[in-house]
């Protein structure tokens, strides 16, 4: 598994799938919504949590039709359904893979870029969290739509209408932590709602996704 994730993570880097192209994406979003919007900070700072989420949400698309694709192309996938590893655990890896390289550098990136948006101080921290517990469902729910959509030519535009229905209820439960957060409200309500999503996604997907890859692979 480790020689996997390795593996993994040095492909995404290669195929221009790594830190740099989410960051940069999230980075373009946030701008443009502060052009857009204008200069009124309380404005902003109104629906800063809900665009950083929205922000994140996009940049995780970007890289979603590789997770699976590479393998494909180059016949890898075949040689690594017959290994001795499972596919449930195959498909594991590959989402961890993908939260490392396109996750992880969010939630670091998300407080900075919340400057621009004039992010309330106590915001920040929540931001952070709702991040830290959401994001990993966003890589698992996109390794399951990855692998729905495996084989299919130009399938990244298919891949996201099939994923972006399944990161609703991340995408409100998110912003709602951070919104409630930033304002001194309670969160502990969608905070649980949103570490429930994220478990049942990381106990679940892994074994939707390697049914479906033993289909396709047939």
């Amino acid at each position: 598994m480790r020689a996997l994730l390795l593996r993994d993570l040095r492909l995404a880097m290669r195929a221009g799938g790594g830190f740099g192209l989410g960051l940069a994406f999230f980075l373009i979003v946030t701008v443009l919504v502060t052009f857009g919007v204008g200069p009124e900070s309380a404005l902003l700072a109104r629906i800063a949590p809900g665009i950083l989420w929205i922000g994140a949400l996009l940049a995780c698309l970007l890289s979603l039709d590789r997770i699976f694709a590479l393998d494909w192309e180059d016949g890898s996938l075949d040689l690594i359904a017959t290994s001795p590893l499972p596919m449930e655990a195959v498909a594991s890896v590959k989402a961890l893979a993908h939260w490392i390289t396109t996750g992880l550098p969010l939630v670091i990136a998300a407080p900075f870029f919340g400057l621009l948006l004039s992010l309330p101080g106590p915001g920040y921290g929540w931001l952070t969290l709702s991040l830290v517990l959401g994001t990993p469902a966003l890589s698992v729910i996109g390794t399951f739509g990855g692998a729905l959509t495996v084989g299919i030519k130009r399938g990244g535009l298919l891949l996201s209408l099939l994923v972006l229905p399944l990161y609703v209820p991340t995408l409100i439960f998110g912003a709602e932590v951070a919104r409630r957060g930033a304002e001194g409200l309670a969160v502990a309500t969608p905070a649980l709602m949103l570490a429930g999503i994220t478990f049942g996604s990381i106990a679940l997907l892994p074994f939707a996704s390697a049914m479906v890859l033993r289909v396709n692979l047939r």
